[in-house]
């Protein structure tokens, strides 16, 4: 058990993203106040009268679109159906895993995966692991195992205080060794996002989980039903923003064990190497998520956001993604969590609202709306997750 009462309520409060709902498995609640309205709301003619949405026509403009292709998603379940692949350890263990990004621009719109150009600064420490292609087009992993035996428990802190969590322990652990990211040594040197989703077991146990309840004590918390028969598995998403328009992405890793529990996802120690604090500049790896801690609660409320919101009305926290393919050039699917905080005259004088893109945050923090926790500086928490976008609504 890792104990958290020690935490500063800095750090405590940096760490709960999408989280709250325990239930292993299942999406995030997406919203009807966070997913958009169709346009005949209003209008004098039904929505069958409507054109199709402008980014049927152009990607980039206003509309619906899917940036991980390679899966099938659900928006109703707020599930995406994704291929599931399998590899081998050196040592001879069976690999089951996703890939959802790479920094191969020709592999990315070939397969259907993200493009991330940051992904090729991230070959630092242990923060990319090595892998060779075999003969029989599988994957042959030098390190990095992951244990998926441990039950995922967070207890949060007595109210209204839910921060800091008086235990957390991740349902997933890798070992020293183990990150997401992997190069593969004999295929060109590139990286590839390719989170372990279980380890050192047969197809035939985890098909008996196709179409029903996994057992979390086998397989990563996000699976919803993995079926190696049909080479396919299902991940559930979490709803968000970015720059104003609702998305869908999923949480796979962080670098830290309490975010880990909290995103519902693997602790990897190799991600620890990732440096952040860099956003955009030259050599950063990774693009930024803003979490706010104290928004508006009470669920239905157009304006809630955050984690007192999740913990209250175990809803999505709403985070505020930084760039994704299609409205920027800055994508990575490692993020720098931001974590802010409305000061007492923002709440005071009726500031405090919604926040739903990165620069409205940006000048709310210039202005001094906005602090980090405990009226710290804004700015990164250290802390890292892996959460590559699957879907934006706009």
């Amino acid at each position: 058990m890792i104990q958290t009462k020690k935490l500063s309520l800095a750090v405590a409060l940096a760490v709960g993203f999408s989280f709250f709902n325990l239930t292993l498995g299942q999406a995030e609640e997406i919203d009807d106040n966070a997913r958009p309205a169709p346009p005949s709301i209003g209008a004098d003619v039904p929505l069958t009268y409507f054109g199709p949405a402008p980014s049927d026509v152009q990607k980039e403009l206003v509309g619906p679109y899917q940036l991980l292709k390679s899966g099938r998603v659900d928006l109703d379940a707020g599930t995406i159906t994704l291929p599931l692949y399998q590899g081998q350890m050196r040592s001879g263990e069976t690999v089951w895993y996703i890939v959802t990004d790479t920094d191969d621009k020709g592999n990315a719109d070939a397969l259907g995966l993200n493009y991330s150009p940051k992904l090729t600064f991230s070959d630092v420490g242990e923060a990319v692991r090595e892998a060779r292609l075999d003969k029989n087009f599988s994957l042959v992993f030098e390190s990095g195992k992951v244990d998926f035996s441990p039950e995922r428990k967070v207890v949060p802190g007595d109210a209204p205080n839910f921060f800091p969590p008086k235990e957390a322990q991740p349902g997933s652990i890798g070992d020293s060794h183990y990150s997401p990211l992997v190069k593969i040594t004999n295929a060109g040197g590139k990286i590839y996002n390719a989170p372990m989703i279980a380890f050192n077991v047969t197809a035939e146990t985890l098909q008996s989980y196709c179409g029903k309840t996994p057992d979390y004590s086998v397989v990563h918390d996000k699976v919803v039903s993995i079926c190696p028969d049909e080479a396919e598995v299902t991940i559930a998403l979490t709803p968000g923003f970015s720059f104003a328009r609702p998305v869908l992405y999923i949480s796979t890793e962080a670098n830290d064990p309490v975010p880990a529990t909290l995103e519902g996802a693997t602790y990897a120690p190799g991600l620890g190497d990732i440096v952040v604090g860099g956003d955009d500049s030259l050599w950063s790896p990774v693009e930024r998520i803003f979490v706010m801690v104290n928004g508006i609660t009470g669920k239905g409320n157009p304006q809630r956001q955050g984690l007192n919101s999740a913990i209250s009305d175990h809803a999505s926290p709403l985070n505020v993604l930084g760039g994704i393919p299609t409205i920027a050039t800055d994508y990575s699917p490692l993020w720098d969590v931001n974590a802010g905080v409305w000061t007492k005259k923002a709440i005071s004088e009726g500031i405090r609202s919604r926040v739903t893109e990165e620069f409205q945050i940006l000048g709310l923090v210039e202005q001094g709306w906005i602090t980090g926790p405990g009226g710290a500086k804004y700015g990164s928490t250290g802390f890292v997750v892996n959460c590559p976008i699957v879907f934006r609504f706009l």
